[in-house]
């Protein structure tokens, strides 16, 4: 229900699920494919009711092949359609890796820009609730790897209400992560939010003292960090990256400029991982406006574990965060 600020109160889940119908709803060539996202509502009930309100021409139940159901959509792209395609979990997303990476983000370079391939893929992404090894990676540096996809983290609930509006009008395939952990978290929003910028990076937290940048489930981790870290008097900046590849360096080096110090937070491993390459884009860039080196906060290199106290441990939290800032201010 709206408030008198013009504001909702919705869950992450809820800001999901409005973004896929208020697309359904603006065009008629969208449409939703996937594992249960019919009849059953969805694997984690983002699509629950969509089935009774769009019908099965647009909301699709379909066998459990990856590689053929986005295949299919990655047809149904290039001939005019434009496909939201659900993977239940990012590890089951290995399973169409051939078709993300050697069809949807190659068609247009080898078609001389005849062919362009306007798909979505939504991915639910990072630890949940015990979930294991098998459900609970954190692989979006996997995708950002890849030239030829646009890859978006959905970290915040406007993220989750908009971005998929503004993908969709896109023609290039666009990975999308979302994040299962985050599902039943409350926040507010503007009741009339529209789409949203996902070409740039977002500061959420203006700060003087040090430079955070995240994404996915670190923004909201980062802010109660910062928000802590403001009552000891060390003024945090926040960054919520949204897009992973194109990356938006202007802004977080321009962060950097301003702060002179660096934390960057994620969950996924640290070899090879989003951080690498933020760190090494400042190291070229931005070394000169550097006090202290950059630090990185990454998930530990394991299969994520079952039993919850080792799921927390292995992927940063708050007080991670708020640990290793004041580490960095007051060099101890």
């Amino acid at each position: 229900m709206e408030n008198s600020n013009g504001k909702i109160t919705i869950t992450y889940r809820e800001a999901l699920k409005q973004g896929i119908r208020q697309a359904l709803q603006n065009d008629e060539r969208v449409f939703l494919m996937g594992e249960d996202v019919g009849r059953y509502g969805g694997a984690f009930a983002v699509s629950r009711g969509l089935l009774q309100e769009f019908g099965e021409e647009r909301i699709m139940d379909v066998p459990l092949s990856e590689a053929g159901f986005v295949g299919a959509g990655i047809g149904a792209a290039i001939a005019g359609m434009r496909p939201i395609v659900e993977l239940m979990t990012v590890n089951f997303g290995l399973l169409a890796m051939d078709q993300i990476v050697n069809n949807a983000a190659t068609f247009q370079h080898m078609t001389g820009g005849q062919l362009n391939v306007p798909i979505v893929i939504r991915m639910s992404c990072g630890v949940s609730r015990q979930s294991a090894a098998q459900h609970s990676h954190s692989w979006e540096p996997f995708y950002a790897h890849v030239p030829g996809l646009i890859v978006l983290s959905v970290g915040t609930h406007e993220d989750a209400r908009g971005m998929l509006l503004t993908a969709l009008q896109s023609l290039d395939p666009i990975i999308i992560f979302e994040y299962t952990s985050m599902l039943n978290i409350e926040k507010e929003i503007a009741a009339d939010l529209g789409i949203i910028d996902i070409t740039k990076a977002k500061v959420v937290r203006e700060g003087k003292d040090i430079s955070i940048i995240t994404y996915g489930t670190g923004v909201y981790k980062s802010l109660e960090a910062a928000a802590e870290l403001a009552a000891v008097g060390i003024e945090a900046e926040v960054i919520n990256l949204r897009v992973l590849r194109p990356l938006d360096e202007k802004t977080f080096l321009a962060s950097v400029a301003k702060t002179h110090r660096t934390l960057i937070v994620e969950d996924a491993w640290r070899s090879g991982s989003i951080s690498s390459e933020i760190s090494a884009r400042i190291m070229e860039k931005g070394f000169y406006d550097l006090d202290a080196p950059v630090q990185r906060l990454c998930g530990v290199e394991v299969p994520i574990p079952y039993p919850a106290h080792l799921e927390d441990a292995a992927v940063p939290q708050k007080n991670d965060i708020v640990n290793a800032v004041k580490k960095m201010i007051r060099h101890d």
